[in-house]
């Protein structure tokens, strides 16, 4: 039996996916795609759209291009205009007897998916020098629409949101900060506008991008299948937390009426939990909550730390705190990835037990304290007082945001159906793509992903329907500590599919993995992803000579117990980025696949790889980690070679 809560909930946020259900009026309507400030993609016929009352004649020209049509008896419209070259600015009229639409400032140019999630979705405004960047972001032909993350059960063919903005100090923030870099960094060499369709979601699997037809005749009962499957997770999740945490629900009881009653002093805290921090509490035992947690940590302080300290920092926070020192409050952010650093005002802090309490509350995916132990301490005059390990912790409250837990983003083609549907009949010069890390959770999962991407690939290509457009994507960037000896890793099995990918044509990758953080899923240097990703671009679609991919395998010979290596995308020569003739990165085993470190140099344009007791090497591997660490054999452009496996 299915959960009435949770059925009524399904529907509501199905409803309010079909916000653009058109209006069968006397009036025209188009898709939200076509706006002020818009970029149409140029060489490619323009296809215009929208709903109206049926048997409406309705007229529409382009920079003195007409065309008319009737609504049909559907409440459809749809005309198309011929190709244009790249240029503006162009204005559109569309008009009824009844009804005149004036869209301005349309230019024509390039218009570039962006798609994915997290680190596709990651905003410029949280990128390696932000300010700086939005500073100068002064170029109007770059432009962007953000499709606001939505889901439906079915295919429909509108959005539920989004407008087109013009690239400037006010809007550049909020930017795809990839898809930004992107484009930089091709009108850094080309005078083409460049249109970004933004449709991301933070933490989806490959799954829910997929065309319905991929999942049978009857996609709904797949849909259905795996909404029962994480429905009953769900509630498990919800009933083994509130056996943990007696009376929790969805009443609050630490702070009522503007009343800190858990942040008091005196307190008992004898049944609270006993939490690390900094560390998220999903990976502590409380995955799935979403909602209000409390943390206490007493500390003693002497008479002269009292009376000087100064601030407290608490690292960072997901997503929103407000905490109290001794039940006074001294501090709020409602900003997840920003460090908390507050004033101790005069008179809070006493000599002997203090009580630190923080509440914290999340809305949706990771939450808690997290970041770096180093940030977190009181600094008085003399010294900084840690606050990093053990505090207590209790659940306070679940909220509505804990049916976030519910994964509409994981789901079989519900992305699909909702943010890729609706615009597969605008015209686009290619897609980037940032997606992977969600599908690495086991071996099976990331070998799994080499069919399942490139089938996306080709379900998009066959939706538009204009040809192989260029696919270009990132492969996974080094993530989490380097290991100390060779050991299996379900994000290098995942780069390798995803390189598997470039067998099909007009495919492009970029290699990250040197550009990443070992302490977070997220770097923040999006400038080198988007500049490679324009590489390819550069070489497929605007026609320059250059070396635009980073080496790669290209053969090998076994010699006296050495690989003899030779590669691809060389340039003008293979070469190290400390000017050394040792290479790093190279595991090597015999037929016992007993990975030892190898030892490798740079030798006439090849890699020697080898190890003294391995006589009789028969498997090699480089780069073969979740992060293997500095490595450094590039080409002479610059690019980190690309991660393999032999055989």
């Amino acid at each position: 039996m299915k959960n009435s809560n949770l059925i009524l909930l399904f529907a509501i946020c199905l409803l309010g996916c079909k916000t653009e259900t058109p209006e069968i009026s006397g009036k025209i309507k188009l898709s939200r795609l076509f706006s002020d400030q818009m970029v149409l993609q140029r060489n490619q016929p323009i296809r215009i759209w929208g709903w109206g009352t049926p048997g409406v004649k309705l007229s529409l020209s382009l920079n003195n291009r007409k065309v008319s049509s009737f609504v049909s008896s559907n409440g459809k419209w749809k005309v198309q205009l011929p190709a244009m070259k790249a240029g503006g600015p162009y204005e559109l009229v569309m008009s009824t007897k009844q009804d005149t639409i004036q869209l301005k400032d349309i230019w024509v140019g390039d218009v570039w998916l962006c798609s994915g999630q997290s680190n596709m979705e990651w905003l410029v405004a949280n990128s390696n020098n932000a300010e700086s960047e939005i500073a100068m972001a002064t170029d109007p032909m770059i432009r962007h629409f953000k499709i606001p993350p939505s889901f439906s059960k079915t295919p429909v063919d509108t959005l539920v949101g989004g407008i087109w903005e013009v690239n400037n100090p006010n809007n550049t923030g909020n930017f795809s900060a990839v898809g930004y870099f992107f484009a930089k960094n091709l009108r850094a060499h080309h005078d083409v506008p460049i249109g970004l369709l933004n449709s991301t979601w933070g933490g989806s699997r490959i799954e829910t991008w997929l065309a319905p037809k991929e999942y049978g005749p009857n996609p709904e009962e797949k849909i259905d299948e795996a909404l029962s499957l994480y429905e009953g997770k769900f509630q498990k999740t919800i009933e083994n937390l509130k056996q943990t945490f007696p009376g929790l629900g969805e009443k609050e009881r630490g702070l009522v009426e503007g009343h800190p009653i858990w942040a008091a002093s005196n307190l008992k805290s004898e049944d609270w939990k006993i939490i690390e921090a900094p560390g998220k509490w999903e990976n502590q035992g409380f995955e799935g909550f979403d909602g209000v947690a409390w943390y206490r940590k007493e500390i003693r302080l002497t008479q002269s730390e009292a009376n000087s300290a100064t601030t407290i920092s608490l690292s960072k926070i997901d997503d929103s705190d407000i905490t109290y020192i001794n039940g006074q409050e001294i501090g709020t952010t409602s900003v997840w990835d920003t460090d908390r650093v507050y004033e101790i005002p005069k008179g809070v802090l006493k000599v002997g037990k203090n009580q630190i309490a923080i509440r914290v509350e999340d809305t949706g995916a990771g939450g808690g304290i997290h970041g770096e132990p180093k940030d977190m301490f009181i600094q008085t005059a003399k010294k900084r007082i840690p606050l990093d390990g053990e505090w207590k912790f209790k659940l306070d409250v679940i909220t509505d945001a804990v049916y976030q837990f519910y994964p509409w983003d994981n789901v079989p083609c519900m992305l699909n159906n909702q943010m890729i549907h609706p615009i597969k009949k605008f015209p686009i010069a290619g897609v980037i793509w940032y997606q992977g890390e969600s599908n690495a959770g086991t071996p099976e999962e990331a070998i799994a992903y080499k069919d399942q991407f490139q089938t996306m690939i080709q379900n998009w290509r066959e939706d538009w329907g204009i040809g192989d457009f260029p696919f270009l994507y990132v492969q996974l960037a080094n993530w989490l500590e380097v290991p100390e000896a060779p050991k299996e890793s379900n994000w290098a099995i995942l780069r390798q599919s995803q390189t598997a990918a470039l067998q099909m044509k007009n495919t492009g990758q970029a290699i990250t993995i040197d550009i990443g953080d070992a302490k977070d899923i997220h770097p923040r240097n999006k400038q080198d992803v988007g500049k490679r990703l324009s590489l390819a671009a550069r070489k497929m679609v605007y026609g320059e000579d250059i070396i635009y991919s980073s080496p790669m395998y290209k053969s090998h010979t076994i010699e006296d117990s050495k690989f003899i290596i030779e590669f691809d995308y060389v340039g003008k020569g293979l070469m190290t980025v400390d000017s050394s003739e040792v290479v790093k990165g190279f595991a090597i085993a015999g037929k016992d696949k007993k990975f030892v470190w190898a030892e490798a140099m740079l030798q006439d344009g090849k890699v020697i790889v080898q190890n003294r007791a391995v006589l009789d090497p028969v498997y090699l591997r480089y780069a073969w980690a979740d992060n293997p660490g500095q490595l450094n054999l590039v080409n002479s452009e610059g690019l980190p070679t690309t991660p393999f496996v032999l055989p």
